[in-house]
């Protein structure tokens, strides 16, 4: 018993960082069929089909692998708890062997065999089911750090609640500002210090995994920072509920999410707005024609994540929020990235037209977005590197002299 105690204790070691390794293998399984499902025609459609079966292949094969090393290690502890109760029952039926002629009734002995060979059956049993109730309780282990994350702060603070009017003006000023996603991991921002200055158009430009995003989700408080300040209007929002914040700030995403609903709680979700707002949001992002054409109006139906709806069209039902919003800062994320260029030339149109006086923020995908902003951000790394007009820095051997250089020399190979 206390060898197999020692073995069962060698073997858990291993088996439970095989299924908590096991655990992180199927998720990518069952993403990557969600997300070659929701593509499928655009996968058909560039005859990549083999090429996604593949990786699909190679993802179930790693989650099979976990999933046979954790069966293999199973089977190496029952085999040397059975060589152990075997030696066990040997040695008793050996010993029992070489005791003299009449010395015990042959009762006796099959009885002591018996027992030895039950309580070896049941060790095993129970071994077996011990181990695999350690291994299955990682799941518990997995359940209870979702339950240790730290919630978001609260949606109110009441002696930190902002004025009605606030923010008036948009100007926004970053302080030292450095951000992880972790407490463990490095900095994503690296002390950025700049104003924005009202009713002025940002752009916000740099490589892949240069900070733009990150700055974004800090002016809405989806990470917080590590140090530094976000000062809009003079109020530091990091003292703010998350209400009031999100609330006072609007955004065009990359990816337009529509729910699945009507026209109107999708554009209004909060009805807030009355029936006339609502037309004059749509009449200013040019959907209200297309609207006007279903036999529902404003009550049409709009199927999950919007699918009856053209890409370009959750676009602008996007901008339609934002038109009845109002705020003086919006933020647009990469915004233009998956729509053509016509449409976004009319969604650029109606920005300036509609957000003259708003501070707008735009992280850039295509150069021309940014040529006729205020001011250019220029990241790289997670540091400021350049904040200056665009006419100016096109004038120089600048950082984004040379992103410009780059796009158009790509567009001239394509």
């Amino acid at each position: 018993m206390v060898a197999a105690k020692y073995v069962q204790g060698y073997y858990l070691a291993s088996a439970r960082e095989l299924i908590r390794i096991n655990g992180t293998t199927k998720a990518p399984v069952m993403n990557y069929a969600s997300e070659t499902s929701l593509g499928v025609v655009t996968i058909r459609a560039f005859k990549m089909a083999d090429r996604f079966f593949n990786n699909y292949l190679e993802l179930v094969d790693t989650d099979a692998r976990l999933f046979f090393h954790s069966n293999a290690t199973m089977e190496w502890l029952i085999l040397r708890t059975e060589v152990l109760q075997n030696l066990t029952l040997f040695t008793a039926a050996f010993f029992i062997v070489l005791l003299p002629k009449g010395y015990v009734a042959p009762g006796l002995v099959g009885l002591s065999l018996s027992y030895a060979l039950s309580l070896t059956a049941t060790q095993i049993f129970v071994t077996r089911w011990y181990c695999n109730l350690s291994n299955y309780i990682i799941s518990v282990e997995r359940i209870k750090q979702f339950m240790q994350i730290s919630p978001e702060p609260p949606a109110i603070v009441e002696d930190k609640r902002p004025p009605s009017s606030w923010p008036s003006k948009g100007r926004i000023e970053l302080y030292s500002l450095k951000i992880k996603y972790r407490p463990n991991a490095p900095l994503v921002l690296k002390g950025i210090t700049c104003t924005f200055k009202e009713g002025t158009r940002v752009g916000v430009v740099g490589r892949t995994g240069s900070g733009k995003t990150t700055l974004i989700s800090a002016l809405f408080r989806l990470v917080e920072p590590s140090s530094g300040k976000i000062i809009i209007d003079g109020l530091e929002i990091c003292s703010m509920g998350l209400k009031d914040l999100r609330m006072k700030l609007s955004i065009i995403p990359q990816e337009p999410t529509l729910f699945r609903g009507s026209i109107r709680t999708n554009l209004d979700p909060l009805d807030l707005y009355s029936d006339d707002e609502i037309w004059r949001a749509l009449e200013k992002c040019q959907l209200k024609e297309t609207v006007s054409k279903l036999p529902n109006l404003l009550d049409s139906s709009v199927s999950d994540e919007g699918e009856n709806w053209s890409a370009g069209q959750r676009q602008l039902f996007c901008l339609g929020r934002v038109l009845l919003k109002r705020n003086r800062i919006l933020v647009l994320d990469e915004a233009t990235a998956s729509i053509d260029s016509s449409t976004d030339a009319v969604l650029q149109r109606i920005i300036r037209e509609e957000f003259a006086e708003c501070t707008v923020i735009t992280v850039a995908h295509r150069v021309p977005t940014v040529i006729d902003s205020d001011m250019v951000m220029v990241l790289s790394y997670g540091k400021l590197v350049e904040y200056e007009e665009p006419a100016k820095l096109l004038d120089t051997n600048s950082y984004f002299s040379k992103l410009v250089a780059e796009y158009w020399s790509s567009c001239k190979r394509t």
